[in-house]
């Protein structure tokens, strides 16, 4: 795993990358938010979704609550970025627009964009 750190007006964002999942469940969360804050001294991390176990995108298996919960707890933003025209769940599509409209998690399609969201919280 690799944490790059991206300064925009005035907002230090850490940018993630890695092979393969990194965030399973709310620990592993919790440990990349504490990794990144010490790296990089943020409170706003860009990641690309493959860095998520699949079971983040059902909602239904409680993860997507349980990981964001810990990301809003502890006074993170995160932007989820890539492709996520796969995922057909209604449930899912709603989620997505709505935190896209909220402050603090968002779902973007590229990191350009990720940053961009980030950056002006």
């Amino acid at each position: 795993m690799s944490i790059e750190k991206i300064s925009i007006n005035d907002t230090v964002i850490a940018h993630v990358s890695a092979d393969g999942v990194i965030i399973e469940d709310a620990q592993s969360a919790l440990d990349l938010m504490m990794t990144a804050k010490y790296e990089t001294g943020a409170y706003a991390i860009a990641l690309p979704k493959d860095l998520i176990a699949e079971s983040f995108f059902i909602l239904s298996s409680g993860v997507a609550g349980e990981i964001l919960q810990k990301f809003i707890n502890y006074g993170f933003r995160v932007a989820i970025y890539g492709d996520f025209s796969k995922y057909t769940s209604k449930p899912l599509k709603d989620f997505i627009y709505e935190s896209n409209n909220g402050k603090d998690v968002f779902f973007t399609e590229d990191l350009q964009s990720a940053v961009e969201k980030l950056a002006r919280g």
